[in-house]
């Protein structure tokens, strides 16, 4: 009894201790004069409800993510594998023919794990897929310099789902171009 009526005291003032002294309606507010702002401007004193934005015009040369066209951006492995499989050699063969045409482009190699494994494994195993694609682009000529290989892991999965066919469209690496 005694030591229950303890652990209730000592409870009550560690909550009291815990507690703030300070109200929520006295803190104190700054009042600030200033210039008015028109309604429906904005924000923007004087504007006079005019709107001036500038036209944006996209130049269809430069920039972009945009790597070859009509060519598959992702390439699939087998369960733990890291080994580019025979049907996805044409698209890195068309990926390296894009990046020695296009010298100032550059490409951010994405491997990727289902959900199956440890964190640190997936991200072992995303990392040596994103490589195995880099070392083929570097055997068909593409330079070092334009090619980064990175993991995520399972931290970024293509398609949500525990079963075989979401687990699949997860392990994959795929092309970023910048």
């Amino acid at each position: 009894m005694k030591i229950r009526i303890l652990a209730t005291a000592l409870l009550s003032a560690t909550l009291m201790a815990c507690s703030s002294g300070v109200k929520l309606n006295d803190v104190p507010v700054e009042e600030r004069q200033g210039s008015a702002v028109t309604p429906g401007t904005g924000g923007v004193p004087g504007a006079g409800g005019q709107s001036q934005v500038a036209p944006v015009t996209i130049d269809p040369t430069r920039g972009g993510n945009a790597g070859p066209a009509n060519v598959a951006s992702v390439i699939y492995f087998d369960y733990d594998s890291y080994v580019v499989k025979p049907e996805f050699q044409n698209a890195i063969q068309a990926h390296a023919n894009f990046l020695k045409t296009n010298n100032g482009k550059r490409v951010v190699i994405e491997g990727h794990t289902d959900e199956r494994g440890g964190r640190e494994y997936n991200l072992a195993l995303g990392q040596r897929r994103s490589e195995a694609v880099r070392r083929a682009l570097g055997l068909l000529g593409v330079t070092d310099a334009q090619v980064e290989a990175v993991s995520f892991g399972k931290e970024k999965p293509a398609q949500p789902g525990s079963d075989e066919s979401a687990y699949a469209r997860n392990r994959r690496a795929e092309f970023a171009y910048r």
